[in-house]
């Protein structure tokens, strides 16, 4: 890219698609950007706002401009007003950056497919693909990237002739040229129906399944262990969700695939699953917070047994919507840098991530190296 040419994009807006536009996560991420850029609010959370990644020419968050797909009518101002009743959002921020919840409300459009509705998957691919596409034209966009937020859903049946609701979504932002990030535990781009396609259409894309709680402690405790030569024998979890999450996850069918990606961090950083068993629970009355608590039982010297149990409370909203802040930059950047393919060194965010180390300080250590990459691509 020529100097000019990178001025003029320097000077262009960044969207940002989100899959599930009008639920906690794409809410408090569209409330809390807008409150980070106008000063109201730290960065607290966004790890692109650390130094180490001050040179690596990431779009600012005053550049980015949101809109998506979603089935729910509940305006987004509205959405918010919901989030600071619930305590998710500070009492006074919703009123503050209404014009700008508004403005991404203008530009969500009806996701799907809806019940009853008669469309060929390549019709609802084409559907969802233009809407991106419109989005990134009305507003001159230099780019925008396409990320999942929405519900878990369960993994597709075998056979299944129809592409799951998150890999339409995926297959549309591939046709209108965006990066994509997965950040739920749905299948979106990992199936078979869409491989030659994410690997030949030049595009960044990340997953899967964003790591914002016990999996997040789970890849900072898994290595130590290993790393003190500990020998782990059970390792059981429960979790205790509220919200559309919770809902989500009371099918068993959905809470599974969830799961694969806390066992996937254990088997890649102890060798194999332990025993033991990850049980979530929808309690509604939590609505956007979350308990966890893990129970580990090891053997130490002469096979002495112990226990280390941990408890993690906390705002599954406020804990996701800066790491997808983050995402949104660090893969609109690799776009703009010429990056295609899957990207590792974004595995830092990431339960079931594409490739990479699955302890967290490894994690750290090749985003900050990916940020570097950033920094010295022309």
């Amino acid at each position: 890219m020529t100097e000019e040419r990178r001025r003029v994009e320097d000077t262009r807006k960044v969207g940002v698609w989100f899959v599930g536009a009008r639920g906690s996560v794409a809410t408090t991420a569209t409330a809390g950007c807008a409150a980070v850029a106008a000063g109201l609010h730290p960065p607290t959370g966004m790890v692109t706002e650390t130094p180490p990644f001050a040179a690596s020419r990431l779009p600012s968050l005053a550049s980015l401009v949101f809109g998506g797909h979603d089935t729910a009518a509940c305006p987004l101002p509205k959405r918010a007003e919901e989030l600071t009743a619930a305590g998710v959002l500070p009492h006074g921020l919703a009123a503050a950056v209404r014009g700008e919840l508004a403005a991404a409300d203008d530009d969500i459009r009806p996701g799907g497919p809806a019940p009853g509705d008669t469309r060929t998957d390549d019709e609802l691919i084409a559907s969802f693909a233009a809407d991106i596409t419109d989005f990134t034209h009305r507003h001159d966009l230099a780019r925008t990237v396409v990320i999942n937020v929405a519900s878990t859903e369960p993994a597709p049946a075998p056979g299944d002739p129809r592409l799951a609701p998150s890999s339409l979504y995926a297959a549309a932002a591939l046709h209108a040229g965006c990066p994509y990030v997965n950040f739920t535990p749905s299948t979106g781009l990992r199936t078979p129906a869409l491989a030659d396609t994410a690997a030949t259409c030049g595009l960044p894309h990340a997953g899967r399944d964003g790591k914002t709680g016990q999996t997040l402690l789970r890849s900072v405790l898994a290595p130590m262990f290993v790393q003190r030569a500990l020998s782990v024998r059970a390792w059981s979890g429960t979790n205790l969700l509220g919200g559309g999450d919770g809902a989500a996850l009371a099918d068993p069918a959905a809470a599974a695939a969830k799961n694969a990606g806390k066992e996937r961090v254990l088997a890649d950083t102890l060798g194999a699953v332990p025993e033991g068993t990850v049980h979530i629970d929808d309690v509604p009355s939590l609505g956007d917070w979350k308990t966890a608590w893990d129970h580990i039982a090891f053997d130490g010297f002469l096979g002495s047994r112990m226990v280390l149990q941990t408890i993690w409370q906390g705002c599954d909203s406020a804990l996701a919507a800066p790491l997808v802040l983050d995402l949104a930059r660090l893969t609109a950047r690799a776009h703009e840098a010429g990056l295609s393919g899957p990207l590792p060194g974004l595995g830092f965010y990431f339960k079931d991530p594409d490739g990479g180390p699955a302890g967290l300080a490894d994690q750290y250590a090749a985003l900050l190296a990916f940020a570097a990459r950033l920094r010295d691509a022309r």
